[in-house]
């Protein structure tokens, strides 16, 4: 079990409960971005425990929801009781092999902070979507990070960060244009005190061609 994993175990115990700005930023973006969209089928990565789930399954006619916690995914499946969605544990740093279906939509939300590679990240998802589908991403924007901002949380034993790398919006662009992802839209997301750094980088991407 890696370190963010087990991290993630114990804070999927206060991670509802916890103040943060960075999730709760995140789920009005993708609601925004999402609201006027509908989709067959939704792949959401990095579901954790349920934040964002909740809403999805109400976008989507299926929702297979990942993470790789056990934590976060028992408190998730605590919280959500609908019938279209299911729930996979899953290390997406792996070959796929966790669905053989393809999908409308895959939503990243707070996860590829923690992803080194993010070329296998967006090749692996190539292979889930269907032409003409989309990929939201939902992140801590980069110019937080570059100001020493990371995903942390605090406990009995003291302050636990977790291990974070830093892309820069060009390279999530790029990265997406070489996989044949194309920039749909771009936003970013500023705390409601208007601090001077933007806190959330989200951007929907669409997948070439016309879904058959």
């Amino acid at each position: 079990m890696s370190k963010i994993q087990q991290a993630y175990n114990v804070w999927a115990n206060q991670y509802d409960s916890n103040n943060n700005k960075t999730r709760d930023l995140e789920a009005k973006a993708l609601r925004s971005i999402l609201e006027s969209l509908h989709f067959g089928s939704l792949l959401e990565i990095g579901c954790g425990t349920g934040k964002n789930s909740e809403w999805l399954v109400t976008k989507a006619s299926h929702v297979t929801a990942v993470d790789f916690s056990a934590g976060m995914l028992e408190k998730a499946k605590e919280k959500i009781k609908a019938n279209n969605i299911e729930f996979v544990q899953a290390d997406i740093t792996q070959l796929w092999n966790f669905t053989s279906s393809s999908f409308d939509i895959i939503t990243f939300s707070l996860v590829l902070e923690h992803i080194e590679n993010l070329d296998f990240i967006f090749s692996e998802a190539k292979k889930k979507i269907h032409a003409g589908g989309y990929i939201y991403i939902g992140e801590l924007h980069p110019f937080k990070q570059y100001s020493g901002s990371l995903a942390r949380f605090d406990t009995e034993q003291g302050r636990v960060e977790l291990q974070c790398f830093t892309h820069h919006i060009s390279q999530f662009v790029q990265t997406a244009k070489q996989h044949g992802f194309q920039l749909i839209d771009l936003n970013e997301w500023f705390d409601e005190d208007n601090a001077s750094l933007p806190r959330i980088l989200s951007l929907l991407l669409q997948k070439e061609g016309i879904k058959n």
